[in-house]
C-alpha cells in the first residue's frame, strides 16, 4: 500500500494534533453524544478556555462538528469514520504485545502479589 506524499502530509498533521493527550481526552469527550464545552471541560479537566480551543484546533481538522443551539454550542465527532478511528486506537492501546490485556491491565499473579 502507497499514498500520496500530500495525503501522507495530512495524516501527519492528523497524529500530530491527536498526540496532545489533552486534546484527545477532549475529542473522546464528544466521540459517541454531542456535548457542550462546559460538558466536554468538565469531563476532560480542562478549564472552558482551553477546551474551547483544543476544539478549535479539532473542528478546523475536521475531527469534530458543532451545531448551535440559541446561546449554546454543542461539538460531537464529525462522523462514523473518526468514532471508529479513535474507538480502535483505543481497543489496541489497551492490548498487550501477544494480543491480550495490556500489562497494566494484566491481573497480578499470587506469586507476584505475595512478593510485595
Amino acid at each position: 500500500m502507497s499514498i500520496a506524499a500530500d495525503t501522507a502530509a495530512q495524516l501527519a498533521q492528523l497524529f500530530r494534533l491527536l498526540a496532545d493527550g489533552s486534546r484527545l481526552k477532549v475529542l473522546i469527550a464528544c466521540l459517541h453524544e454531542a456535548r457542550s464545552v462546559s460538558d466536554i471541560a468538565a469531563a476532560a479537566g480542562l478549564s472552558p478556555s482551553l477546551t474551547s480551543h483544543h476544539l478549535r484546533l479539532l473542528r478546523a481538522s475536521r475531527l469534530v462538528r458543532a451545531r448551535r443551539e440559541g446561546r449554546k454550542v454543542f461539538y460531537a465527532a464529525a462522523d462514523a469514520h473518526v468514532r471508529r478511528v479513535i474507538s480502535d486506537l483505543i481497543a489496541h492501546a489497551a492490548e498487550g504485545a501477544d494480543g491480550g490485556p495490556a500489562r497494566s491491565q494484566r491481573p497480578r499473579s499470587r506469586a507476584s502479589s505475595r512478593a510485595r
